[in-house]
């Protein structure tokens, strides 16, 4: 399985947000160099955060991003699905192309892969943001 970019970086700013958490904001650019990541691939990544209300934008000299929930109340899950939209890395060739296993699928591997899909939801539920910051 496979995650694009958009959610590597993603990941390592929301975290960058978390451990920060006791400042009022950071600026695209201070986590763009932090990480070294382009600003303005970070503006896109923070768009999709900001629409699904992971993030909060403060405007201003002083302005940038900040978590819009403290790190223990946001899980991995909703990251991802923010980034990547929703996944579904297996899919079957049929005669129409290509069609996305789900539960109308009825391909000989259908069960493995929703058994293996199911696994991967779950487990990013349940990793919250907070498990991933490094205690000091």
């Amino acid at each position: 399985m496979k995650f694009s970019t958009k959610t590597t970086y993603g990941l390592r700013a929301m975290i960058l947000l978390a451990l920060n958490i006791r400042e009022k904001s950071l600026s695209l650019a201070s986590i763009a160099k932090k990480e070294n990541i382009s600003q303005g691939y970070l503006e896109k990544i923070f768009a999709c955060l900001k629409k699904e209300k992971l993030v909060k934008a403060a405007k201003g000299v002083k302005g940038g991003y900040r978590l819009a929930s403290p790190p223990k109340k946001i899980n991995i899950f909703k990251i991802v699905e923010a980034l990547e939209g929703e996944h579904r890395p297996f899919y079957c060739l049929g005669k129409s192309g290509k069609k996305y296993c789900g539960p109308d699928c009825n391909c000989e591997v259908s069960l493995l892969f929703a058994r293996i899909q199911k696994a991967i939801t779950e487990t990013l539920r349940n990793v919250r943001l907070s498990d991933l910051i490094k205690k000091a």
